[in-house]
């Protein structure tokens, strides 16, 4: 298993292009919006922040803390988002590890509870997240779950 760094975009702000580039490229959600989201955080305008797992330069796994997940419930905030791995280095709780680090720096911050919605089921519960209520997601034709880390 390699060596993998585990960041805070606040610490390395050189990579915003980068890892706005890598979570377009994963969610397809407009770069530009990523950026807005991660210059806010950089420039102390929100607590809300960015956190990537590299493997030597390269971004293999990545989340975000945003006000709302393009959902129905604007009361249910702050939200993780764009939660992902890259397939080659799933199921090495890499993930987990970053939902842990997301959920301690807003911890640091006074803010409590965080929640998360999602489609999957047994994954979210492994590293904490409890189920909270369905919510709708934006141009979504189902229901969703929603998680709450306390």
């Amino acid at each position: 298993m390699s060596n993998y760094t585990y960041i805070n975009l606040y610490d390395r702000p050189t990579l915003i292009q980068d890892a706005a580039t890598w979570f377009h490229d994963k969610w397809g959600v407009p770069k530009e919006a990523y950026l807005e989201c991660m210059e806010a955080y950089l420039q102390g305008e929100t607590p809300y922040g960015w956190y990537m797992c590299l493997d030597g330069d390269q971004i293999v796994a990545g989340v975000g803390v945003i006000e709302n997940d393009f959902h129905d419930r604007p009361d249910l905030t702050p939200n993780i988002c764009a939660v992902y791995t890259e397939e080659a280095y799933r199921k090495q709780g890499i993930a987990g590890k970053l939902l842990d680090m997301a959920v301690e720096d807003l911890r640091r911050k006074g803010i409590s509870p965080v929640y998360l919605l999602t489609d999957h089921t047994g994954f979210y519960e492994r590293y904490g997240w409890e189920f909270f209520c369905m919510a709708q997601g934006e141009d979504e034709p189902e229901m969703s779950r929603m998680y709450i880390h306390r």
